[in-house]
């Protein structure tokens, strides 16, 4: 059986779990990181020296990084449907996911998310903040034009991309920033919502994760 390490409020974790969610992958997740701890113990640093969620474990195969971890269960169990079967159309793919962490990732979780959540308000840098959400909205144009005549990024069937951009917007939308109105982002956004495996995994309430005074 898959085993998966990480607490489901990390955002990496969350991307593992939700194509775990889409594959239909019987598996066990075990909470570790943030308040849960773990991280530093011989037994975990021997699965991941990175000492960082999430890991997993697939029936004797350990392997670490969310893409990485995404990439492998899609072809492994999900060749033809979110693993596009076509190599081309793969490496498409498989752009949207590396482009998923140098173009939007840096903005809307290591700025918003971090200045919004888990920096007190009296230290936070609104600028900073202003200016990322700036940038996410237009460079989502992108993503926007990608999506015209299409439910998902690559088609009429969600794949890896989908899950490496998806679970960022979970996020985007319920941070309090600007959002410029893009419809094609927008309905995306509303047919992953409508997914059960983004509901159980993604879309999970982070206020808890505020530090007091955020």
């Amino acid at each position: 059986m898959l085993k998966v390490w990480g607490r489901s409020t990390s955002i990496n974790v969350q991307k593992v779990m939700f194509a775990v969610g889409e594959l239909g992958l019987a598996h066990e997740r075990y909470d570790v990181g943030g308040p849960f701890g773990k991280l530093d113990t011989p037994e975990y640093g021997m699965l991941n020296p990175n000492r960082l969620v999430p890991t997993i474990d697939d029936n004797g195969f350990v392997l670490w990084e969310s893409n990485a971890i995404v990439r492998h269960l899609a072809q492994r169990y999900g060749r033809g449907g979110l693993s596009p079967a076509d190599e081309q159309t793969f490496a498409k793919a498989d752009a949207w996911m590396d482009w998923s962490l140098s173009t939007l990732y840096g903005d809307i979780i290591s700025t918003c998310f971090l200045q919004l959540i888990r920096t007190p308000a009296q230290s936070r840098d609104n600028a900073a903040v202003d200016a990322a959400a700036k940038r996410v909205g237009q460079r989502l144009e992108i993503l926007n034009r990608q999506l015209s005549g299409r439910d998902y990024i690559l088609g009429d069937q969600p794949t890896i991309a989908d899950v490496a951009v998806g679970t960022l917007m979970f996020r985007y939308y319920n941070l309090q920033i600007s959002r410029p109105t893009l419809s094609g982002v927008d309905g995306w956004y509303a047919r992953l919502m409508a997914r059960p495996a983004y509901r159980q995994h993604v879309m999970i309430d982070f206020e808890s994760m505020k530090v007091d005074g955020a």
